[in-house]
């Protein structure tokens, strides 16, 4: 879900959210990303681009960066090379409104 960030000393290439990216790689080390996706599967429409997971997900990042509203995900959209393709707010919005309208399993 997320891309891997390469390091290296030259100075290049500087990540600005380097906590987030953090956040990122421990999602990944625990699993946690394929788990919450195969759980939300239901979520996910027939068409629809983004996996209901990855957009929790980068709200969980975005709350970890400091960000305390749903456009706060703003910030996780501004580092691609970072944190890979982000909803957009409506995108975001109706992840949520699913959510709330989906009858527990």
């Amino acid at each position: 879900m997320y891309p891997r960030i390469q390091v290296n000393g030259a100075g290049n290439g500087v990540v600005t959210q380097a906590g987030g990216a953090l956040l990122t790689a421990t999602i990944r080390a625990l699993g946690l990303d394929a788990a919450l996706s195969a759980v939300l599967a239901r979520w996910r429409k027939p068409l629809a681009i983004h996996d209901p997971a990855k957009v929790l997900l980068d709200l969980a990042v975005a709350l970890g960066l400091g960000g305390d509203c749903l456009a706060d995900i703003a910030v996780v959209r501004a580092e691609p090379a970072v944190f890979g393709l982000v909803a957009s707010d409506p995108t975001v919005s109706q992840t949520i409104d699913t959510g709330r309208v989906l009858p527990p399993q």
